[in-house]
């Protein structure tokens, strides 16, 4: 694991400062090197934030981070490749197991999605025993579209959201990890109910396919649904439902086109037979990231709302849900210039955000009374 250390220990606290578009912001931490995500330990012992170069840390208010945690796997962090996602275990009072994904290496210069668990020492100074319980097969990506979140589903699953890894085709090939969600049980193995299973040429772990590169994941309190969103490539950014065996689309149904401006080579349309609509998509891509919906009760006027982070547009989007269909949204820390890489609603009912810069933050937002 890199042993360059590029976060400063001093906190820098904005405490009232008031952001034009609605919120007001607490610049909790600077100088983090392109963190991607946090999870908050219980009992007021602060959080731990994910860096891309492969750091875990612990962050504490008043303290700030604190050094390296021992025993994360090595990643491969290179272009888009790093420490993805961290995420407690719903039994982390009892087992203290914390799951991290991460791109890890493979043959040829290549590598693909891992994800695994450690046991956090009672110091949280160490993650030991850590144990891979997944690899994204075959090992595809030179750098790009690995996706990485995880989000536990209460039910006893965890659900995985990979990137195609910039190859657009095998999203459809079921045969193949990318472009795919997965369902694991807890321990990593295969629930027997899977949509796949004991189907042959076809992976178990396969949830949903036909996704090309989803940055956030995350479960509706409201009904308990999976909801995922998802890069397109130039336009046609994605909010998705994934269902049971469902194919959502990539690459030969989208509402984007090439980074080039022409067609995406195997789109067939927007529309295709087979393929599931998006509940929502951007015509001109915000660049989405994590995602977070707010259920608690510190402020009532977000009650029931999705926040989703921009890193192109570099602001956070409010978004107001009926049932599953956006019905508005709203555009907040657009002043900032900051590219939004996760989005949390903390146990104090805060909203948390991480910044995805060399010099990047963790804010503590809440809205304008």
């Amino acid at each position: 694991m890199p042993t360059r250390t590029l976060i400063a220990s001093v906190l820098f606290l904005t405490t009232g400062f008031t952001c034009a578009a609605g919120v007001n912001v607490d610049v909790l931490q600077s100088k983090l090197d392109h963190p991607w995500s946090l999870a908050f330990l219980p009992e007021n012992k602060g959080m731990l934030i994910t860096l891309r170069d492969g750091q875990l840390r612990r962050w504490q208010p008043g303290e700030g981070p604190g050094d390296p945690i021992s025993g994360v796997p090595k990643v491969w962090a290179h272009g888009q490749g790093g420490l993805f996602d961290v995420v407690l275990a719903p039994d982390f009072a009892k087992s203290r197991r914390v799951w991290l994904s991460y791109a890890e290496a493979g043959d040829d210069d290549k590598a693909g999605t891992a994800v695994g668990y450690g046991i956090l020492s009672p110091d949280f100074q160490r993650l030991e025993d850590f144990k891979v319980v997944f690899r994204q097969q075959p090992k595809l990506s030179t750098g790009n579209h690995f996706g990485g979140r995880m989000a536990f589903d209460g039910k006893g699953h965890l659900f995985i959201a990979l990137g195609e890894n910039n190859q657009r085709p095998t999203a459809q090939d079921l045969n193949k990890l990318q472009g795919k969600v997965v369902r694991l049980n807890e321990d990593g193995s295969v629930p027997k109910d899977n949509p796949f299973v004991g189907k042959p040429g076809v992976r178990a772990e396969i949830w949903s396919y036909g996704h090309r590169n989803p940055q956030g994941l995350a479960i509706n309190p409201a009904n308990g649904e999976l909801w995922l969103n998802e890069h397109g490539p130039r336009g046609g950014d994605e909010i998705n439902i994934p269902q049971a065996g469902k194919n959502y689309g990539w690459p030969i149904a989208t509402w984007g086109i090439n980074y080039s401006g022409l067609a995406v080579p195997e789109a067939k349309g927007e529309i295709v037979a087979g393929t599931e609509q998006p509940s929502y998509y951007w015509k001109v891509s915000p660049a989405v990231s994590g995602m977070a919906f707010y259920n608690a009760d510190k402020f009532p006027q977000w009650k029931g709302k999705l926040f989703i982070g921009a890193l192109k547009e570099e602001n956070l989007i409010e978004l107001t849900l009926r049932g599953d269909k956006v019905t508005g949204q709203q555009r907040l820390l657009e002043d900032r210039q900051q590219r939004i890489r996760d989005v949390r609603v903390g146990p104090d009912g805060y909203l948390y955000v991480l910044t995805d810069e060399s010099d990047g933050q963790l804010l503590k937002l809440s809205p304008k009374s």
